[in-house]
């Protein structure tokens, strides 16, 4: 009979069925070899511990521990088994220590760029302070390379054109957030410059007048204007409007203006942390700390007496039938999630094709932090796949 050679037999791979809990469980036990210290230790009852061993044992089909009475030892199995499962353990331990490390370096990261802005408007600052506060914040990110900025007239209204350096032509129409009262084009150069090197075509930002000085409807008159004249150079059809927070309420706004004044719809939207609804019911304005406060007064600026209930500014109001395809995106820990769970769900059950990506970050328009959260990276890449689709797609024909 031949010796042993000391290879191992190869078996087919661990079954899937093997928990984490349950290695816990006999690594702690092979350890003392004594079920009520190892029980003591995960802060379990010694049935309970038992019972994950006996688990374990049934998922690998062998015996890895040996009980009498007053006697606990491993077999050969569990031998075999322990130091791989302790090694597996820490390199397990490590890994979950590395993400959670970079997850709060990202958190950390994200709170510190906010925070001049919403110290800012938690101290109730005049109109001109949070405009030099939100735009310091946006100059935190550079725009992509390859990116190309040009000053445009549109239709009247003053905008920059961002464009791929290889790609001259122009197919989203970006309207900015800020709550109708901060932000600018120029501010908004990266963030769009991103969405422009993700989809590979060129952006339109109108710089849309701002209240309180020019309250509704100046900025929908001004993102109409800026619409029509895009329109001009290539055609309604290969136009997707795009637009964060307010800025995605500010396009619903326009599409429903285009829809009731019959004019030609463009080939989709893409909605970043949509604020759609004005009118209170939103858990963003439920707040009483001053940053939301502050919101109010600037809704109120917005609105100047003009009824929050119009579908036109508080778009989950209105009918959204005949809308064109819309992707909608959100995050987790965003205040206005709900709004864009709502809008989908009310554009689908509209016969809208209309479809939600949530991703895990804890921010409102998370996108802005393209250049180091890689949630953010994706989510304007997605939104990029959507664009180039829908701009792809030939006209419709006009019916008979």
């Amino acid at each position: 009979m031949d010796e042993p050679t000391g290879e191992v037999i190869a078996f087919p791979q661990a079954p899937e069925g093997v928990e984490i809990r349950h290695l816990r469980a006999f690594v702690a036990v092979s350890e003392d070899l004594n079920f009520s210290r190892a029980a003591a230790r995960l802060y379990l009852s010694q049935p309970s511990l038992s019972r994950q061993i006996r688990a374990l044992e049934r998922v690998v089909g062998c015996e890895l521990l040996r009980r009498s009475t007053h006697r606990v030892e491993l077999t050969v199995a569990g031998n075999a088994l322990l130091d791989r499962a302790r090694r597996l353990l820490a390199d397990l331990d490590e890994a979950i220590a590395t993400t959670q490390s970079v997850g709060g370096e990202l958190a950390n990261r994200m709170a510190t760029l906010w925070a001049p802005v919403l110290e800012v408007a938690r101290a109730d600052r005049d109109i001109e302070q949070m405009r030099t506060a939100y735009e310091a914040f946006l100059a935190e990110s550079a725009v992509p390379d390859g990116i190309a900025v040009r000053a445009v007239n549109a239709g009247g209204v003053p905008s920059l054109a961002l464009n791929p350096t290889d790609n001259p032509a122009t197919a989203i129409l970006y309207l900015h957030g800020g709550g109708y009262t901060v932000g600018s084009a120029y501010g908004y150069r990266p963030l769009v410059g991103a969405l422009v090197a993700a989809t590979g075509v060129g952006a339109l930002v109108p710089d849309y007048r701002l209240a309180p000085e020019h309250p509704f409807p100046a900025a929908l008159e001004d993102a109409l204007s800026a619409y029509r004249w895009l329109t001009e150079q290539d055609g309604a059809r290969r136009i997707v409007l795009a637009g964060d927070s307010f800025g995605g309420g500010l396009v619903c706004s326009l599409l429903l203006t285009l829809k009731a004044r019959e004019l030609p719809l463009p080939a989709g939207a893409v909605l970043l942390c949509p604020a759609l609804d004005l009118t209170g019911a939103s858990p963003l304005a439920a707040s009483e700390d001053q940053q939301t406060v502050t919101l109010r007064r600037v809704i109120e600026g917005y609105l100047d007496g003009h009824s929050p209930e119009d579908p036109i500014v508080s778009p989950l109001l209105g009918d959204l039938t005949g809308l064109p395809p819309l992707l909608v995106q959100a995050a987790t820990g965003d205040l206005v999630r709900s709004e864009a769970e709502r809008l989908t769900e009310r554009a689908t059950a509209s016969g809208v094709d209309a479809r939600l990506e949530v991703f895990p970050a804890e921010t409102h328009v998370f996108h802005v932090f393209w250049s180091f959260l890689p949630e953010a990276a994706d989510a304007l890449q997605q939104a990029g796949a959507f664009v180039r689709d829908r701009v792809r797609e030939p006209p419709r024909q006009a019916s008979a």
